[in-house]
């Protein structure tokens, strides 16, 4: 990066830069770690020679907090998806239930909000439906902060209320669906990187309309993708620098559109993951009545303390998935 001819590329500096970041985000935590532990063990060392209440209970409140340091970052260790370092784009739908359902699903966006806004992420709101009485029929929020896709992703799937619902008159009890769905945030443009070493040029004689001109010198450019095999020519102009530059554009536009079906075939076939969003297909149980119990149904994970995981508590599950699936892409 120090190379003064390193941002002469800028696509491929800012790659270099965001790799940087990523390998940062774990040097220096394990860095930070290290340091405060040696301090730790020198201090305990002291202690076995000179003992001391007031700096034993400085030694083990430094030790605690190693500890819940060091487990944040094996747990971040778990996080090696090729996407997992990128923000999150959370789409919330409201299921089976009617205006329960879309109560739920709001109930689920401020969840989400208030888990974000603990780990000092951003939250920007990109589309919102409100319900006709109460709560959002939806809403995608996107989510900014280092690996917050990679902490995101075991949401996706149906999340299942069990309540008293406050919008029946008898106090009945109700059961309602909401739909988590969450995508690796990718940058607004695709970036399409051309290596000369790909590409093979072909100059010729150009025939047809054109005029006497373009017939008697080799004008015409053909240019071969070789990694692609996307053939592209040009003859038009009678200039064969002319031709050239517009065959490179024509090749450009060719893959960013090859690119771009592809992203969107990937897009679609993490959309056909979604589960029906109704009763047998939730991975997680959240019950209000007649007891109160988070229920995580992959990991078997339950807590008690249904309030603190509405308030965005919701750590737990996410570091029991990760632990379960080994950190790697399976489904949530």
């Amino acid at each position: 990066m120090a190379d003064p001819g390193f941002w002469s590329r800028q696509e491929r500096a800012q790659e270099v830069v965001q790799q940087v970041k990523q390998l940062k985000a774990i040097v220096e935590p394990y860095d930070r770690i290290s340091e405060r532990l040696v301090s730790a063990t020198e201090l305990t060392a002291l202690l076995e020679v000179e003992p001391d209440a007031a700096m034993s209970g400085e030694v083990a409140r430094d030790v605690a907090a190693i500890e819940e340091e060091l487990s944040a970052f094996e747990l971040r260790a778990l996080l090696t998806g090729p996407d997992d370092a990128r923000d999150a784009q959370l789409e919330i739908a409201a299921g089976a239930g009617g205006t329960e359902a879309q109560d739920w699903a709001e109930m689920l966006m401020r969840m989400y909000t208030r888990w974000a806004e603990r780990r000092g992420y951003t939250i920007e709101v990109l589309d919102l439906s409100e319900g006709e009485e109460a709560g959002i029929k939806g809403a995608v929020l996107e989510i900014h902060g280092q690996y917050a896709f990679g902490f995101l992703r075991p949401e996706t799937g149906v999340h299942r209320l069990v309540r008293i619902s406050p919008f029946d008159s008898q106090s009945r009890r109700h059961t309602s669906f909401a739909s988590v769905f969450v995508y690796p945030v990718v940058d607004d443009e695709i970036n399409i990187e051309i290596r000369p070493e790909d590409l093979k040029v072909d100059v010729y004689r150009a025939s047809g309309a054109g005029g006497q001109h373009v017939n008697k010198t080799s004008s015409a450019v053909r240019i071969t993708h070789l990694p692609s095999g996307i053939v592209v020519a040009s003859q038009q102009e009678r200039s064969q620098f002319k031709n050239k530059a517009t065959a490179m554009k024509m090749l450009k536009n060719r893959l960013y559109q090859q690119e771009a079906e592809r992203q969107a075939a990937a897009k679609a076939a993490l959309d056909a993951t979604k589960d029906d969003v109704s009763f047998g297909s939730q991975i997680r149980s959240y019950v209000f009545q007649p007891y109160t119990m988070v229920n995580d149904h992959r990991t078997e994970l339950k807590i008690p303390d249904v309030q603190k995981v509405m308030d965005g508590g919701i750590d737990p599950f996410i570091e029991a998935y990760l632990k379960q699936a080994g950190g790697g892409r399976a489904a949530a």
